[in-house]
């Protein structure tokens, strides 16, 4: 008898102590981006974005009843295989919730179709603006909250005439981006009466572009329309054309909208230029965020996709705690729950705020830092586009285009 209660209350200790870390486990969610690869140098400040989501949950009580969350990043190393690779590890090996990332377009495509559609597991972009993803047959599973590029082409080309440039050459790199965005760009650039002089796709990773640009400039048009990302192609094609003498004008897309650009460039060189860049919608959310953002890393929140990858991963965080377990359906659906209008709002970083709300039954609606976050049946966002200017070192935005306008 005294045997059998010792075995007994071993028995129980063993339960207890077995169940300790599973009461403890940390909530992970998975974080696929490029930190190597073509767009290395965006993505410091979009992961501090992500990371700052993650910080305030734990902060704030958790998640799931005081559970940690964990955001596992994982590199996509801007390829296809890449992110195949990295999706497979989070999904097979850590067992995320859900996903926030890819950063590219062709890498969320890869991910989704190869990995994260079979699985069912939710991923939720912050930046892939391809037209291509908007068709994906997904099963509800693929999001984004930047604004797909069948509307920056056309926002690009209003803008290009709106300047009185109607002749141009167009150049773009060829990706699932630049293709995408590029194609929309000359159909709505030729429909409003515009002329491409000529019109080129290049290859990643060459070294040299200047046969290319000879033909490009041939024909003398106004100005050159670089598709591309600067680490990759986008930053060498400027620098060939500058050297050559064959353009001095230059209109880019939120590819070349970084640090890079501007460093290896040089402000006074793009004095003439002009871009297009998914932006951010100014109010309350977005000053809530930047404050945050500012006083956590003390550098400035005006990056490129910083808004969108903060409000990726704090809606990742609510959706888990809006379905109330890390099952991979519930995540799904509560994704479209937490961002529909009606409910009460919550901003950038009310983290306590949005988990007494929904212990209480109430509808939430999460307030973007980048703007509205209501998916439609596609799961994109409106968004809106960004006209972007060089002044001074750095790039000034000067006007913001809405679906609307």
């Amino acid at each position: 008898m005294i045997q059998f209660k010792t075995m007994l209350k071993a028995g129980i200790a063993t339960a207890l102590l077995a169940g300790t870390p599973a009461l403890a486990q940390d909530v992970k969610i998975g974080a696929l981006f490029e930190v190597t690869g073509p767009i290395a140098s965006f993505v410091p400040p979009i992961l501090n974005a992500a990371k700052l989501a993650e910080s305030q949950v734990n902060a704030q009580g958790g998640i799931l009843n005081g559970r940690q969350v964990r955001m596992v990043v994982v590199d996509g190393q801007g390829s296809p295989q890449g992110a195949v690779d990295a999706a497979t590890k989070l999904v097979n090996v850590e067992n995320v919730a859900v996903i926030v990332g890819p950063l590219m377009s062709g890498s969320l495509i890869a991910a989704a179709n190869s990995v994260t559609i079979p699985a069912g597991t939710a991923i939720l972009s912050p930046s892939a603006t391809s037209p291509a993803i908007t068709d994906l047959k997904d099963n509800d599973t693929v999001f984004r909250v930047a604004p797909s590029d069948a509307y920056q082409g056309v926002v690009l080309a209003k803008m290009v005439m709106d300047r009185g440039i109607k002749n141009v050459a167009l150049t773009f790199v060829n990706n699932d981006y630049a293709v995408g965005l590029s194609g929309t760009f000359r159909k709505a650039y030729l429909a409003l009466g515009g002329t491409i002089a000529a019109d080129q796709v290049h290859e990643t990773k060459k070294t040299s572009f200047r046969a290319e640009l000879a033909t490009l400039a041939a024909k003398k048009p106004q100005a050159l329309v670089v598709i591309a990302m600067a680490d990759d192609t986008g930053v060498t094609v400027i620098k060939q054309a500058l050297e050559g003498g064959f353009f001095d004008t230059f209109i880019g897309t939120d590819g070349l909208k970084g640090d890079i650009t501007l460093k290896e460039i040089g402000a006074d060189n793009l004095k003439k230029s002009f871009f297009s860049s998914p932006s951010t919608v100014a109010g309350p959310a977005s000053a809530k965020f930047t404050a945050d953002y500012t006083a956590a890393y003390k550098d400035g929140a005006d990056k490129l996709f910083v808004t969108q990858s903060y409000d990726v991963a704090f809606m990742a965080a609510l959706a888990v705690q809006a379905a109330g377990s890390t099952d991979k359906a519930a995540v799904k659906a509560a994704l479209r729950k937490i961002s529909a209008p009606g409910g009460e709002a919550i901003l950038p970083g009310e983290w306590k705020k949005a988990v007494d709300a929904l212990k209480a039954g109430k509808a939430i609606t999460y307030q973007g830092a980048g703007g509205p976050t209501a998916f439609d049946a596609a799961g994109d966002v409106p968004g809106v586009i960004g006209e972007f200017v060089v002044e001074g070192a750095a790039f000034k935005q000067i006007k913001v285009h809405a679906p609307s306008n």
